[in-house]
């Protein structure tokens, strides 16, 4: 299970979050796509003990530490630095894994406190276990049990919704009342809970003693571990990292992996070619008690209450407790802080809230007797998600880090995933969610993350409802259109940082009610939507568009086309002005990116991805580009502003405005022309919307954009025209079965699966990645298949709505998970598409699935423990709604005329 954990010497568990999420990441990623958005921890680390001397954490067992530092070697296949926790995870697992020219590098001694982040608890678990009995070093592993607290009837909601999902993973947990609290933890005051999430088989461990138990057996399999050795830049040529040269000298190598916890961004910047590694520091501060007058018992359940803003466990004989305040503070803002991590200064007056928290929760402890307030320094990333893998612009260098104090539960699966990663190319989980090519340049502002993270901190703890926002760091990127929309209503979400519409506010609406709607229910936005959507079928609607992320990619010959056939699975061999969809898949024959290619002109093309695609689809296109000066790749995003036309009547539209018929037999399906519109010429016109529905998409040069803009809405008034949001388009583009990259597809899902072997040429000369892999995949049959699910007996009034990461039930059993949801409005129904496997044979083997097995069961979807059933089909029901329809209006005329 995955959960968020957040500490420093000690770990603490998260808020529930609506994101990755994101739940185990061995398994979770996987079948709920990549990180289930909501988890707590598994782990809760123990603190070593404290030399006041020092000032330093270590632990019973710490590392003998020489007088005299071990020589640097020359050269290593591998540098890693930091020996935190993270960096010694790593190295084990590169040892594991057969390196054996591994060295890991720490500033300080390893006998200082752990910074630490969960995900990976499920494996941490089972590994921190084993460790003792693999190293002889104790780690303090003590299963206590864990509980959820929830004050109001959402936040139990949101409880529900997890237990459904944690029970997928084969987690067990229980949704428990307030009475049952009081019996498993007596100093819980209940009076004003409504439930609980009970976990029994949560853990602590220490954080110290694991971290002793990895380095030594990283040590063990020949990692070389040199302490007192600082690194001072990373050495690159020609894209690769060439060497690492440190206080104590230079070591040539092949590989580095960055794990320098809240150093990791001044390292990055401090490289000959700068890394960006977007976190930033905050203290956080814990309190620990002397024994209480009844000791604490070691084994007794740990506490969590998010909407109290704390945590609390046992800790020799007396208790730990910390939270995540509301008004956090950022730390190391100027320079490169080159301190070891030590306690920083207390500060009562700030801890004050947490405490009188902690003191309602547990009354008791108004008695006790403070031993210390523990003030620590914690890293935090954007998003309130790790930073992992390969960077885009070095070749070599890794990065692990960012872990939102929640290293502890999430070190153990990290280091394994990124190990993996190092050693085959790709990890065995799809952690897309984590990969730090999710972030571009743009989010490493010092200013931009200082604020960030003073709203990460305290979010970890929010209730976050289905499509909450970040508020910070906004405005980074947007549209020429941006005002004009704005002033029209527009409600604003944010993607790699570039503002898009979700909505618009009729005139008249309570727009501060309506910004402040928060639910798991029906929206407040639901009508405003389903208006849109309406307009977008019998009108016309437009949509800004222009996150998308756009490339060009041009050669002086065949190059661009070579390069293209090797990467995309269908055929870009096609005319001039024809659109392609298709995938650009790995070896596996997943999809690396999702994409429209245009056929600009003979050596020319024009990429569309997804908006979060602009680092990662450039990176993977760059990784397979020949170094040839030929051929030319040029990101070009920011130069077209793209708006989406939908609906039956923008053909009228568009034909107003450029004098050319838009109609099928002149302007046909998946075609792009350069037309003038209005007075601005070289618009590319694209016959394409993104839904299924008729309409077209413009790609505007931006000078021109709000003249365009103008011109339509000017024109379209007599056809019905109106602006919508990001929200109707994905109604329509759910209830049309369309996947999205990111939401549905991800690098371990094939064509195969999601039922686009059409868009697979495996008949084209060229031999494009994958193809092998889809082949055997075509023979040994698919063993899960993408569906849609259209819910049944669902009152949408008064239902919970699904979101996405819903457990899928077949015939009783444990099929899949929801990856995409949303209302149709045409079948005024909710629709989920999803994954479904079958159940394995009678020697508990993977099954083929075929479209007869799917269509014979009964299917069900878990919302918050309640399931509801519904209809999976491999077709859109619209399709079917549709041609219902037209059979019922037809047989309506026919009896009119018989009349």
């Amino acid at each position: 299970m995955f959960f968020n954990v957040q500490w420093s010497v000690l770990t603490y568990p998260p808020s529930v979050f609506s994101f990755v999420g994101r739940t185990a990441m061995c398994s979770c990623v996987r079948g709920s796509r990549a990180l289930s958005p909501v988890l707590l921890p598994r782990l809760l680390p123990q603190p070593g003990f404290r030399l006041p001397e020092r000032g330093l954490w270590t632990s019973p067992q710490c590392l003998a530490v020489s007088s005299q530092p071990l020589p640097v070697p020359s050269q290593a296949r591998v540098v890693i630095c930091g020996g935190g926790i993270v960096g010694t995870s790593v190295a084990y697992h590169l040892a594991k894994l057969g390196w054996t020219d591994v060295v890991l590098l720490e500033q300080g001694s390893m006998a200082k406190p752990i910074s630490i982040e969960c995900q990976m608890a499920s494996y941490s678990a089972s590994l921190y276990q084993r460790l003792e009995k693999e190293t002889g070093v104790k780690t303090g592993y003590v299963k206590t049990g864990s509980l959820c607290l929830a004050q109001n009837q959402d936040r139990l909601i949101s409880l529900k919704r997890l237990a459904s999902r944690l029970k997928v993973l084969g987690i067990s947990c229980s949704i428990i009342k307030p009475k049952e609290v009081a019996k498993l933890q007596p100093l819980v005051n209940i009076h004003d809970l409504v439930g609980a999430l009970h976990l029994p088989s949560d853990a602590v461990v220490s954080s110290p003693d694991v971290n002793h138990a990895l380095a030594v057996a990283a040590a063990g399999h020949g990692v070389q571990i040199l302490e007192q050795t600082t690194v001072q830049q990373v050495v690159v040529e020609k894209g690769h990292v060439m060497a690492v040269e440190t206080d104590r000298g230079s070591i040539e190598c092949e590989y580095f992996v960055n794990c320098a916890g809240q150093w990791a961004y001044e390292l990055g910047q401090a490289s000959e070619v700068k890394v960006s590694v977007p976190l930033h520091g905050c203290e956080h501060f814990y309190l620990l008690t002397k024994p209480l007058q009844e000791p604490v018992s070691p084994d007794i359940p740990v506490v969590i209450d998010m909407d109290g803003r704390i945590y609390a466990r046992p800790w020799q004989g007396g208790i730990l407790s910390g939270g995540l305040e509301k008004n956090p503070k950022p730390i190391f803002t100027e320079g490169r802080n080159q301190l070891e991590i030590q306690n920083m200064q207390e500060d009562w007056d700030h801890f004050e809230p947490i405490l009188s928290a902690l003191l309602r929760r547990m009354p008791s402890l108004d008695l006790a007797e403070i031993h210390q307030l523990v003030n620590c320094p914690e890293s935090f990333t954007p998003d309130m998600r790790c930073l992992m893998g390969e960077t885009p612009g070095v070749s070599g260098y890794y990065v692990l880090a960012g872990m939102n104090s929640s290293g502890l539960t999430f070190a153990g699966g990290a280091g394994k995933y990124l190990a993996e990663w190092m050693t085959y190319g790709y990890p065995t989980a799809n952690v897309w969610p984590l990969d730090i090519k999710r972030f571009g340049n743009l989010q490493s502002s010092r200013t931009f993350l200082r604020h960030r993270v003073m709203e990460v901190m305290p979010l970890l703890y929010e209730l976050k409802v289905p499509r909450w926002d970040f508020q910070t760091g906004r405005q980074l990127r947007t549209s020429p259109l941006y005002d004009r929309l704005d002033t029209q209503g527009a409600r604003w979400m944010e993607k790699h940082g570039f503002e898009r519409p979700k909505y618009f506010i009729p005139p008249g609406k309570d727009l501060l009610s309506l910004d402040q709607s928060k639910t798991f229910y029906k929206p407040d936005w639901f009508d405003i939507v389903g208006a849109e959507v309406k307009c977008c079928k019998e009108a016309v609607c437009v949509i800004d568009m222009s996150s998308f992320t756009k490339f060009e990619l041009t050669s002086t010959g065949d190059q661009a086309l070579e390069l293209l056939q090797h990467l995309c699975a269908n055929d870009l061999d096609v005319p001039v002005g024809h659109i392609v969809h298709t995938g650009m898949l790995n070896e596996r024959g997943g999809y690396e990116n999702d994409c429209s290619v245009v056929r600009i002109s003979k050596n020319s093309f024009f990429i569309i991805s997804p908006t979060d695609q602009q680092v990662h689809c450039w990176s993977w296109i760059k990784k397979h580009m020949p170094n040839d000066p030929h051929l030319h790749l040029e990101d070009v995003s920011w130069k077209y502003t793209a708006l989406n036309l939908i609906g039956p009547r923008a053909m009228d539209v568009l034909a107003e405005l450029s004098y050319v018929s838009m109609t099928p037999d002149h302007f046909p399906s998946m075609f792009c022309k350069e037309m003038s519109v209005g007075y601005a010429n070289g618009i590319r016109v694209m016959s394409m919307t993104h839904t299924g529905e008729p309409g077209f998409m413009l790609y505007i040069p931006i000078e021109y954009a709000l003249h365009v803009y103008n011109e339509v809405m000017s024109v379209g008034q007599k056809y019905g025209i109106r602006n919508a949001g990001y929200y109707a388009l994905r109604s329509l583009r759910i209830e049309k079965f369309f996947a999205f990259w990111g939401q549905d597809l991800d690098a371990f899902t094939t064509p195969l699966e999601c039922g686009r072997e059409f868009r697979v040429k495996f008949d084209k000369d060229t031999n494009f990645l994958g193809r092998e892999a889809l082949l055997q995949q075509r023979q040994e049959g698919v063993f899960r298949r993408f569906v849609m699910l259209v819910l049944e007996d669902h009152d949408t009034e008064l239902d919970l709505w699904p979101w996405w990461g819903e457990p899928i039930y077949r015939n009783g059993q444990l099929a899949g998970t929801t990856t995409s949801s949303a209302y149709s409005y045409t079948l005024e129904r909710h629709v989920c598409l999803g994954f479904v496997s079958p159940p394995p044979d009678e020697e508990g083997l993977p099954r083929p699935i075929t479209p007869d097995l799917i269509n014979r069961g009964d299917y069900e979807v878990d919302i918050a423990g309640q399931r509801y059933p519904a209809k999976a089909k491999l077709y859109p029901f619209s399709s079917l709604f549709a041609q219902q329809k037209r059979r019922k209006e037809d047989m309506e005329l026919s009896n009119l005329q018989g009349k």
